[in-house]
């Protein structure tokens, strides 16, 4: 069963649905985090002031993301990049994976976590569509999904001695809302989908009349 199961590590590429990541539209918010990360290179001496000013043009001038990414593949490691546009699956074998800030999630998107933990941070992420669908494949591990207000989450994902915990409020999302849907299957691991935490709130002091 363990080798059925893990031949289908490399499948479960991303269909062809609708554009590209990387053809997708950028907003003013993705231009301000390159310029933000052009400008630190400039201060400590990674750009010089005619490049900076030159990737600043292309910045304003850029029309999808992909144009953006292009910009500061040079100056961060990828797990620090403003944005991330490839759409690539995550393929994690005895090691930790992570996904978060700025990313694009694909209308179809493959997780494979072996003997490690993967966790997916949503909370500024770009879903491609109103529908993903996670092909998950998981053994020995756990996946993690953060996703923030407004999403509902379901697991139809079959699981053999394995645990799915679904914490996302599902009275907080509205009809209409974005899904994420949790497919494929976990054998002796774990899928958690969950909210952030509310920030904590201070006790407020009473004064004495």
């Amino acid at each position: 069963m363990l080798r059925q199961f893990l031949s289908g590590i490399l499948q479960g590429q991303q269909s062809g649905e609708g554009p590209a990541p990387q053809d997708l539209r950028a907003s003013d918010d993705d231009r301000e985090r390159v310029v933000a990360v052009l400008r630190d290179a400039v201060a400590d001496g990674r750009l010089t002031l005619a490049e900076h000013e030159e990737r600043v043009e292309r910045v304003y001038g850029a029309r999808t993301l992909g144009e953006l990414a292009a910009l500061t593949t040079d100056l961060l490691p990828e797990h620090l990049q403003p944005l991330r546009a490839d759409g690539r699956p995550v393929m994690a074998l005895f090691r930790s994976e992570q996904r978060d800030g700025r990313w694009v999630v694909p209308s179809r998107y493959s997780v494979t976590a072996v003997g490690s933990g993967v966790t997916l941070d949503l909370r500024e992420a770009l879903l491609q569509s109103s529908h993903i669908t996670v092909q998950a494949t998981v053994v020995g591990a756990t996946l993690t999904l953060i996703v923030p207000e407004g999403v509902r989450v379901i697991m139809p994902a079959s699981a053999v001695l394995a645990g799915k915990k679904n914490q996302v409020p599902v009275a907080a999302a509205p009809p209409d809302a974005p899904v994420i849907e949790i497919t494929g299957m976990i054998m002796m691991g774990n899928v958690v989908a969950k909210s952030p935490k509310p920030p904590r709130r201070g006790w407020a002091r009473r004064r004495k009349p």
